[in-house]
């Protein structure tokens, strides 16, 4: 028998799935957010291990990814418009939760910081860099030059996980929790604009934040530097741990449980 039950509904145009544990023991529930392409499916392993420690998550999906119908173009939405339903979802719960966010999600937790700052921690998944993409993105250009070209064409980052192939080489590596062409067929469209906003014009960082930073490093990511991880998580003054093996989509390798395990031990000694 589970020791947790799952909700998985769509209100309002927003996908939501909740992992409720049968005995709770934190207070504290957990707002996941997913990275580009993405949505709530993605945090499925760590929900099911977090309930079963005590943990109540909530994951949702943004407007046209996943299970969420679509509000607007992707073609048209921004990193602002997402943060406008990440903070709606912060706002649903009874008290203040830990955030959790992957890649672009890991930006959008620390806009919503810099913004607010009033979490009990926040937990970042191989988040954008603090400062700006633009040097990832060139690193990344030269892998896929053809996929860039259509994104501009289209405006949007499609292009850039358009086969199994490509996907598998941006975000997982070998014994992943999903093959290529699994993770391949639940990738969405993706906005291009939000990457290109994510830059020195148009973002600056919080010089200081208060809530508690766990930062989480893929050590074989193929999209953002662990190099740059590691500064950004000094800029914040965070707790910095680089998983082994790692890509980017760090919840979904082979090391995916004891990512968690270390995910709950450090929630576990800062938030009931």
């Amino acid at each position: 028998m589970k020791s947790f039950e799952i909700s998985h509904t769509v209100e309002n145009g927003i996908e939501r799935i909740v992992f409720t544990p049968k005995e709770r023991r934190f207070a504290t529930p957990i707002v996941m957010q997913h990275g580009m392409w993405h949505g709530a499916w993605c945090w499925q392993g760590w929900q099911e291990l977090l309930a079963e420690w005590g943990w109540e998550s909530h994951a949702h999906s943004l407007p046209g990814h996943a299970g969420s119908p679509t509000q607007r173009p992707i073609r048209w939405c921004t990193l602002g418009y997402y943060l406008e339903f990440l903070k709606a979802e912060i706002d649903r719960q009874p008290h203040k939760p830990v955030l959790m966010g992957h890649s672009m999600g890991g930006a959008l937790t620390q806009w919503y910081l810099k913004e607010r700052d009033d979490l009990p921690a926040a937990v970042l998944v191989a988040p954008w860099q603090s400062h700006s993409m633009v040097g990832p993105i060139l690193q990344t250009i030269p892998r896929d030059p053809g996929g860039f070209a259509l994104c501009g064409l289209h405006l949007t980052t499609a292009p850039l996980v358009r086969s199994p192939f490509r996907a598998a080489q941006m975000f997982i590596h070998a014994e992943a929790t999903l093959s290529p062409e699994g993770l391949h067929e639940r990738l969405g469209p993706e906005s291009l604009w939000v990457l290109l906003q994510y830059n020195p014009l148009q973002w600056r960082p919080a010089q200081q934040i208060k809530t508690p930073l766990l930062w989480l490093a893929g050590a074989a990511d193929t999209l953002i530097p662990e190099t740059g991880e590691a500064q950004s998580a000094r800029h914040y003054g965070a707790t910095y741990m680089v998983v082994p093996e790692a890509g980017h989509n760090v919840m979904m390798e082979k090391s995916w449980r004891e990512t968690a395990v270390t995910i709950h031990n450090w929630l576990a000694e800062r938030v009931g």
